[in-house]
């Protein structure tokens, strides 16, 4: 959803406070579960970051003084970060394979490397599809899931088997939600001439 355009200067906003949270969260999840060992707090951390994420889109989306230019920048800034330090963490404990944190992380390389090409069409992102929401949504509620199953117990190995089921499926939508973008890529680049330099419009 596009800030209204009375939005630009706003800072002080409940969604833009939840995203900085968010962000200052992440080094507590890394030590958390690489220095200190403490795994549930560790996935409480990750609840928390899901849900906040949610609220804050939330509010953004029903209160108009709520949504600015700057958390439509700040919001998705921080799920990328999580999509890639989350797993990159919990690959390091051994808890998911690096050919899975590779995937995820080559699949946004691919992306990165597109940039270029938009922004010489002025452009400065593709529209978010919903398949791509949806992935994120399944992978960032499969990682809490998956962590908390590392525990020796029959309730812990049913949510592991689930927070996989999560994450294959996440998996699945997020490669081809990138496939879906590199195909919008090229429509742009046949249909939007590149801008020429110094000229504007």
């Amino acid at each position: 959803m596009e800030p209204p355009e009375d939005a630009g200067d706003r800072i002080l906003t409940i969604p833009n406070a939840l995203s900085v949270l968010r962000l200052l969260l992440v080094p507590v999840f890394i030590y958390l579960l690489l220095v200190a060992d403490a795994g549930a707090w560790a996935v409480a951390v990750l609840m928390f970051s899901g849900f906040s994420d949610w609220a804050d889109g939330k509010i953004a989306r029903l209160f108009d003084n709520q949504s600015s230019r700057l958390g439509a920048l700040l919001d998705p800034a921080v799920d990328r970060i999580y999509m890639i330090v989350i797993p990159v963490v919990m690959a390091v404990d051994g808890i998911v394979p690096w050919w899975f944190v590779g995937t995820l992380i080559g699949r946004d390389v691919v992306l990165a490397m597109t940039l270029p090409v938009l922004r010489s069409r002025g452009l400065t992102a593709l529209t978010v599809t919903y398949i791509g929401k949806a992935a994120t949504f399944a992978l960032m509620s499969g990682f809490p899931l998956v962590l908390l199953g590392q525990w020796d117990a029959l309730w812990s190995r049913v949510i592991l088997a689930i927070g996989w089921a999560f994450l294959g499926w996440g998996m699945a939508m997020y490669l081809w939600s990138g496939v879906l973008y590199l195909v919008q890529t090229a429509m742009v680049v046949g249909q939007v001439p590149r801008r020429v330099a110094g000229r504007s419009g």
